[in-house]
Order: C-alpha cells, then structure tokens, then sequence
C-alpha cells in the first residue's frame, strides 16, 4: 500500500530538489488516478500493471513517478508533448484508464480559501492539500491503445535508418516511398547541425543494442 500522503511529500521533495504546488498536485493527481483504476501498491506488488502517459514536462511530473515509481527508463512513464497537467492512469492487467486534467478553477479556489497568505505558491499549496478531489480534477474515462512495442522490457524490434545508419528501436521508425527512416530523417529534427562546433569522433562496428 501506498504511505501516507505526507510522507509521499516528503519523498517528491527529495526527487525533485523543492516542494511547492505543482508537486503536491501531481501528488494528488497520483493517489486519484491509482485508485480509480484499481492500483494500491504501484512501486512493488503491482509495478508492471501500470503505464501513466503524461502531458507536461513540470513538476507534476516529477511528482507522479515519485508516487508510482513509474519511469521514462523503465517506459512505465509516457511523456506526450500536450502543455497540459494531465495525466492518463492504465492498469494493464484490467485495460481500465482514466485521465485526469487540474481544473484551473482551483487557482481562483486559492484565491478564496485562503487569503490571508499573501504568498500565492503557499495558497495553492494550501489548496490543494485541503481540497476534495472533484474541485481538484476533471475525470475522464477513456480507452489506450497498448501494443508489445510500447511495454516494460527489452526492445521487440530494432532497425536501422536507411539515410543516417542510427538504430531505431520498438517499431518508432516511419516509411516514406518505401524507405525505412528514423523520425529525425522524415521529419524535422529538434536539433540542427552546428558546423562551428569541430570535429565529431564517428563510432564503428555494430549498432548498439539495450
């Protein structure tokens, strides 16, 4: 069973390197979303139930893997790029997910319950420690689509890019006119070259594999 949510703070805390309001929401957002699909021990007995998908790169996000001790490396921690706090909550072994939005609502609530803090992180902190779950969240019921290549685990597939020779792992490849292509290759890559940066060392030999 999980601790107590004082103690899961205190260990979001210690993960994150501060505490303030996005940690105790994510937090929160964790316990809910656990116990809507039915996940009491997420960190040992029921670790390979449950895939969380979520949706903003802040320190909710720190705290949910804090609470669940789902991770990017364990590919039990799904990052989708929305710019949304939410998170999606799946117990493999049910299919049961629900995703879970903050309600911006509870930055006024802040406001309301307490004003007499006149810091607005310590208000937010305060509310959402206080507040009931359905002032907190927005709930949704929702279906995800889960293949052997988006499990915990070794690779199942691994290829390599017909223009760049790099590995691509877990099916994350795209076809273009019949050429298989990593995404940095088909589409356009976060990164550009830096020809003031000197000479890069090239590797040799077989492509890595995990």
């Amino acid at each position: 069973m999980l601790p107590p949510l004082e103690q899961l703070l205190s260990e979001c805390e210690s993960l994150h390197g501060h505490m303030c309001p996005g940690q105790v929401l994510g937090a929160r957002m964790a316990l809910l979303g656990c116990s809507l699909i039915d996940i009491k021990d997420p960190r040992n007995l029921e670790r390979k139930n449950l895939i969380v998908w979520v949706e903003i790169d802040r320190c909710m996000t720190d705290a949910i893997s804090a609470v669940t001790g789902v991770r990017l490396g364990k590919r039990s921690l799904k990052y989708v790029d929305y710019g949304k706090v939410a998170a999606t909550f799946l117990n493999l072994q049910t299919g049961h997910a629900v995703r879970l939005i903050a309600l911006d609502s509870s930055r006024e609530l802040a406001d309301t319950l307490y004003p007499a803090y006149e810091n607005k992180k310590a208000r937010q902190v305060q509310t959402y420690l206080a507040a009931s779950d359905k002032l907190l969240f927005k709930v949704e019921w929702v279906k995800v689509e889960v293949t052997d290549l988006d499990l915990p685990g070794r690779p199942h597939r691994r290829v390599i890019c017909m223009k760049c020779g790099e590995g691509v792992n877990d099916g994350r490849e795209v076809l273009v006119d019949g050429v298989r292509l990593c995404k940095a290759c088909a589409l356009p890559p976060y990164y550009s070259p830096d020809m003031a940066g000197g000479q890069c060392a090239t590797g040799e030999g077989e492509p890595f594999v995990e």
